[in-house]
């Protein structure tokens, strides 16, 4: 039997979300023993990401009646990319090499072989799984999940239409989606936490990561300043101008491509949400050539994870950690595909040295996209977020081709 949730007003959910941000900030800079040897094991990502999913797991809320992560998707991503990557320093990020882009691609390599492998496994016992026709075929639910993994949302939604998912299936795989995702994410940000240890133990050159932190820090020293009103309304002008702005060239440039070139769909290139996200990246990026980027000294990369935070809260606030019972088979798949693309990651990181920063943030831009690469990087240092979303920015690029290709095989599976 459906309850109807407790509280269904969205500015109540947001002032809740609000106050668990805010609590978490507070206790993990609290001086009490007890919080940070909390903090110590549970990174506080962690615990904003999972504090929201307890009002969905337990009926508090509905998350699909609420336009929370919408709202935090559509204007609050946009703003926090053009905050985030506005001080980027693209000549120290193009030194950290090329470990960085091959590690991405091979995390994206990960998800495309590790589909179609799982569903072997898995299909090896549940032979059910194959053979289905309709578009609740456990297949083209897994295009969706590819996807997400190797682009993000707008790339899951282009997958479902391409392939042709039923509704059933692919709210089973977005819970999938979101859970598997969401674990590896927390096993990354542990790992962060001990990146030095990790790294001192692979023999991983971190050399240039802590020049570009240093030049980030030299920077910071050198243009802080304590923001007054007048930097702090310059700040929102330019995050929701340029915010506006990419809503305007999606709506303009995407409508052209849907009507002039229909072969482009599976390059995302018919989606808003992707044009929006390249525009907001492209013009923060360009604003990192001009003396917008002083805004850093008064802290337009803080204002930036600010708004990042009520995303991760309304990422964390659609999580349902009960629907794992419901579908333990697709978990399984879920849980086996991901460790493929872990495993070849660790792999391929311990044979070339990387640092454990190139593997986390490679594996995040596939799987969590702009949403969540910049949090994983600026697990690390919050310095590092532009690289998280630069590369995320890559997924994009490469993300519906790639989960297409991996369609394909899954496809000549099923």
């Amino acid at each position: 039997m459906e309850h109807s949730p407790l509280i269904t007003n969205d500015a109540t959910i947001l002032g809740i979300l609000a106050i668990m941000l805010g609590s978490v900030f507070y206790t993990a800079n609290s001086t009490s023993p007890i919080w940070k040897k909390f903090y110590t094991i549970v990174p506080a990502v962690l615990v904003c990401y999972f504090l929201p999913s307890l009002l969905n797991t337990f009926g508090i809320i509905d998350a699909k009646e609420s336009n929370i992560y919408y709202v935090a998707s559509r204007y609050l991503l946009p703003a926090c990319l053009v905050l985030l990557t506005l001080s980027v320093d693209l000549k120290a990020i193009s030194r950290l090499g090329s470990k960085a882009v091959i590690l991405f691609l091979t995390g994206t390599l990960g998800i495309v072989i590790g589909g179609p492998i799982a569903l072997l496994i898995v299909a090896s016992f549940v032979p059910d799984l194959l053979g289905v026709s309709g578009p609740e075929a456990v297949w083209r639910g897994m295009t969706t999940v590819a996807g997400s993994w190797i682009g993000g949302g707008a790339n899951q939604a282009a997958m479902k239409e391409i392939y042709g998912a039923g509704d059933q299936i692919f709210s089973a795989m977005v819970t999938v989606d979101v859970i598997v995702a969401n674990l590896w994410m927390a096993v990354l940000l542990i790992m962060a936490g001990n990146a030095k240890a990790i790294d001192a133990k692979s023999g991983a050159d971190t050399s240039a990561i802590t020049e570009l932190k240093e030049r980030v820090e030299n920077f910071q020293a050198k243009h802080a300043r304590i923001p007054q009103l007048n930097d702090l309304m310059v700040m929102a002008a330019i995050a929701f101008g340029v915010t506006g702005f990419a809503h305007l060239f999606a709506d303009t440039v995407t409508p052209y491509f849907v009507a002039n070139h229909p072969e482009l769909a599976r390059f995302s290139f018919h989606s808003k949400f992707f044009w929006m996200i390249v525009f907001a990246t492209t013009v923060g990026i360009a604003l990192s050539f001009t003396k917008a980027r002083e805004l850093e000294g008064v802290g337009s990369s803080k204002l930036g994870s600010a708004f990042l935070y009520i995303l991760i809260a309304s990422i964390g606030m659609k999580m349902d950690v009960t629907m794992i019972a419901e579908a333990p088979v697709y978990f399984i798949i879920g849980a086996i595909w991901m460790i493929i693309h872990a495993s070849l990651m660790l792999i391929v990181a311990k044979m070339i040295k990387a640092p454990l920063f190139y593997m986390a943030v490679g594996s995040q831009a596939n799987v969590g996209g702009a949403a969540s690469a910049p949090v994983v990087a600026s697990a690390f240092h919050p310095s590092l977020a532009p690289v998280g979303v630069l590369l995320a920015v890559l997924g994009y690029t490469v993300g519906t081709y790639m989960a297409w290709l991996c369609g394909q095989i899954l496809q000549t599976i099923g």
